[in-house]
């Protein structure tokens, strides 16, 4: 089976970098109905940011509203999905460099069951061509 790539939608939150907090507004968000495709945190100075990749934005939106959450503006990424084999990270890669787009973010890992998967991101003005070099939909 070959690597499913499709843009997906992702926001992000700046939130108190403290233990507890994450917790907090994942169970807020799953309460709230939430299912997300991917979930990224790091520290931002004093702070976190912490990035959702929602299956569906627009309740994703609502129930963000609801619970209080900052969202930035809404932006664009891409979700990879496939078999796990040595060098599939490479071959993303190598596609992003021929045709000369910095990729900003990415985070991969294995799924096990012979699976892996990668968040990726690229500056908003590369999103078409990476999509089209990429082959996603």
């Amino acid at each position: 089976m070959s690597d499913i790539i499709r843009k997906v939608d992702y926001y992000y939150i700046e939130t108190a970098d403290k233990a507890g907090e994450g917790a907090k507004i994942l169970a807020a968000l799953r309460n709230e109905g939430v299912n997300l495709l991917g979930l990224t945190g790091f520290p931002k100075g004093k702070r976190a940011q912490v990035d959702f990749i929602p299956d569906n934005s627009p309740a994703f939106e609502a129930a963000a509203k609801k619970i209080g959450l900052k969202l930035k503006k809404k932006k664009i990424g891409f979700l990879i999905q496939g078999d796990d084999r040595r060098g599939a990270m490479v071959e993303l890669m190598e596609k992003l460099a021929t045709v000369k787009i910095n990729v900003t973010a990415v985070d991969a890992v294995t799924a096990g069951a012979g699976r892996w998967g990668a968040l990726l991101w690229v500056k908003p003005k590369d999103v078409a061509k990476a999509a089209q070099a990429l082959g996603a939909f």
